[in-house]
């Protein structure tokens, strides 16, 4: 066992960090405000590597390992939900599923503009009645000989307005119950595709998040990835993925907060001392460490698993679980150690809170986790 980040990996956190320090922070709490991301943030995010993190160099990626992107995602989270969560979605669950089970003509026309970030792209699972039973699909894909009839609506979907092209997930043989499911490649302008407007949201405000609504879209048989009836499996593998990116989003924002919670702590002044001198600060600073920690083993744990080629479906939802409920924890946390000044926009605390919450419902509940893991636990 080797606990140790090897040179490569420290350049990279620290180039995102150095990003995330020089490029998220200095507007960041306007964006929260304003509710935007400015797109010359995403091109420099796709300059720098960031958008196709995992994509093999040869459609235009970084060609980097999971544990790089776990340690990318961090460093933006700590700073900026809202941007990390682009880049979680176009990697864990659009380049991914296009680069694993894509065409080969599929990864020319969409693969190799997304993982360079000249294009965005979302993933579209959710629907009003279809959130966590991702088998109760009401958008339908009729097959119409030459090319599929798209129609329905997805909701809660990120990077909804901003995306070049979308991974949409459909039932077209309802007899056939999940085996009837197929994804498909849309294109924005496609003729019936109409992007609602965007979620006023507690957290992550920055990320445009839309209600996607498809009247009669023409679909070319070209566009679908997989096998006929592969899309609940496709979309499966493809949110075991996201899991980790997720996980690694949250343990981004508990850290975040760690760190103002620490610094905080060694300078406002109570009774007499610095706050951190006074066990009930310190106590609460030592948990918060040592649960951070504890969700970073897990998370790392993830990484690595998909890195050696391991299944890490369990290991992947373990990790979500857990920072997922540290993020919660211990921004509350960060802001009790600020007291009043943990209310207040400008110490940043409060958005992490804010942004932290999300965490435990997108890319499968903190309940899904636990059942992923228990049919895991009862399977072995």
């Amino acid at each position: 066992m080797d606990f140790n980040l090897s040179e490569e990996h420290l350049m990279i956190r620290d180039a995102a960090r150095e990003f995330a320090q020089t490029e998220l922070l200095p507007e960041v709490i306007e964006r929260d405000n304003k509710q935007e991301f400015p797109q010359e943030l995403v091109k420099k995010m796709g300059d720098l590597g960031f958008m196709g993190i995992m994509v093999d160099p040869k459609y235009g990626g970084s060609g980097m390992d999971a544990v790089s992107y776990v340690l990318i995602m961090e460093e933006l989270s700590k700073i900026d939900a809202s941007a990390s969560v682009m880049v979680s979605v176009n990697n864990s669950l659009v380049c991914y599923g296009l680069e694993a089970f894509g065409t080969e003509e599929q990864k020319q026309k969409y693969l190799t503009k997304l993982a360079t970030g000249e294009s965005i792209g979302a993933f579209c699972l959710s629907e009003p009645e279809a959130g966590s039973d991702a088998t109760s699909q009401k958008t339908t894909a009729i097959d119409q000989g030459d090319h599929y009839l798209l129609n329905g609506t997805k909701n809660w979907i990120t990077n909804g307005g901003r995306s070049d092209f979308y991974l949409v997930i459909a039932q077209t043989d309802k007899e056939k119950g999940h085996r009837g499911i197929n994804a498909f490649i849309i294109e924005k302008g496609m003729e019936g595709f109409h992007i609602g407007p965007k979620e006023d949201k507690l957290g992550i405000r920055g990320s445009d998040t839309h209600t996607l609504q498809f009247n009669d879209v023409k679909v070319p048989k070209e566009n679908r990835i997989g096998d006929d009836g592969f899309g609940f499996k496709f979309a499966m593998k493809t949110l075991s993925g996201g899991r980790i990116g997720i996980a690694a989003q949250a343990l981004g924002i508990a850290s975040g907060a760690y760190e103002l919670a620490l610094k905080y702590s060694k300078e406002r002044k109570a009774f007499g001392t610095e706050i951190a001198n006074h066990q009930a600060i310190a106590f609460k600073l030592a948990d918060m460490y040592t649960d951070i920690e504890a969700a970073r083993m897990l998370v790392m744990k993830a990484a690595w698993d998909k890195d050696q080629g391991n299944n890490y479906d369990m290991s992947s939802a373990m990790a979500k679980l857990k920072a997922s409920d540290v993020a919660m924890k211990h921004t509350v946390e960060a802001v009790q150690i600020h007291g009043g000044n943990g209310f207040v926009k400008e110490y940043h605390v409060e958005r992490l809170m804010r942004d932290a919450k999300i965490t435990q419902i997108y890319e499968g509940t903190s309940e899904i986790q636990k059942i992923v893991i228990s049919r895991g636990v009862l399977r072995d």
